[in-house]
């Protein structure tokens, strides 16, 4: 590894940290550390950097926000990127171009100061624009694939291609860059609808009252854990199984809403595997349902990056 820092600190690719705690790049606030943390200052940088992780064949892990992973407590051997330079923004009429690293959050509010209509779904999702579009993050029965108008991309063999809504194969919390290995989203272009400023503004104002009345925002957590069975709500079969509150270490299934893992305390990433994994046997047994993890499981071995199906 340390031929590799020399050489990105050689070709001035950007900044670096060695041996970062991931605990500080997660919103669940666990896992063990990572061998370098690097954040590209732009595309040709990243286009070095990927060149050297192939020269190396070290692995390598795109994180946006950190707010839909739940990393192991062992220690991440490769290399950790993260966009954050990538923020650049552009508004055309109704037509929006994002950065990936660019805050989802602060996106839907800009557009909705702008009285552009069709994120305000994405007001309180705390990912980054990547993120988003990788997991077709959605909430209030819309997502990104209502709004993307196509995706910039760097392919495997390192070349910056645009893809189409079309090809981005959206579906529910799924796109075509979870089963394309080595593509890595840049940017999108949005398009977006007209809407009155002040009522855009009062939706985001009234849904984000909601959130705070029925997630527990008070606690880190990285959101929804299991994706809702089709015609089913996943908080709610968990609810039904007494679940609330069931706890393991540090983390603990929330009392107000059951689909929420949170860290009450010194959790570790194992003490929130753990619970995952007994929620999933006891629906299977409860309600014959393989209830899927949308959260994304980094370094545990058998699971690589996406729960097995």
């Amino acid at each position: 590894m340390e031929n590799i820092i020399n050489e990105i600190m050689n070709k001035n690719i950007g900044d670096i940290k060695v041996s970062p705690s991931l605990s500080h790049y997660t919103t669940y606030k666990v896992g063990g550390t990572a061998r370098l943390v690097v954040y590209p200052k732009n595309a040709s940088c990243l286009v070095t950097l990927m060149e050297i992780i192939n020269k190396y064949d070290v692995k390598y892990f795109i994180l946006g926000n950190g707010s839909n992973v739940l990393f192991s407590d062992d220690l991440y051997d490769g290399i950790i990127i993260k966009l954050d330079k990538f923020d650049e923004i552009d508004f055309q009429d109704n037509i929006v171009r994002v950065g990936a690293g660019y805050s989802l959050i602060r996106l839907s509010l800009e557009c909705a100061k702008r009285g552009l209509a069709g994120l305000e779904f994405a007001s309180g999702i705390p990912g980054t624009v990547g993120g988003a579009v990788f997991m077709n993050a959605g909430a209030y029965n819309s997502d990104m694939k209502s709004v993307v108008k196509d995706v910039t991309v760097l392919t495997p063999d390192l070349k910056i291609i645009t893809l189409a809504n079309s090809e981005m194969k959206f579906n529910y919390r799924e796109s075509f860059l979870q089963h394309h290995k080595g593509y890595i989203c840049l940017g999108a272009t949005l398009k977006l609808g007209f809407g009155e400023r002040s009522a855009l503004e009062e939706i985001i104002k009234e849904r984000k009252l909601a959130r705070k009345r029925t997630q527990p925002l008070e606690y880190p957590s990285a959101g929804s854990v299991f994706r809702n069975p089709k015609g089913l709500y996943a908080g709610k079969l968990i609810e039904d199984m007494n679940m609330k509150g069931y706890q393991v270490g540090g983390a603990m299934i929330s009392t107000k809403h059951a689909n929420f893992i949170i860290n009450v305390g010194s959790a570790t990433a194992s003490d929130i595997k753990e619970i995952i994994d007994y929620v999933k046997k006891q629906a299977k047994i409860t309600y014959n349902i393989n209830l899927r993890v949308e959260q994304r499981l980094i370094n545990w071995g058998d699971f690589d990056e996406k729960e097995k199906e």
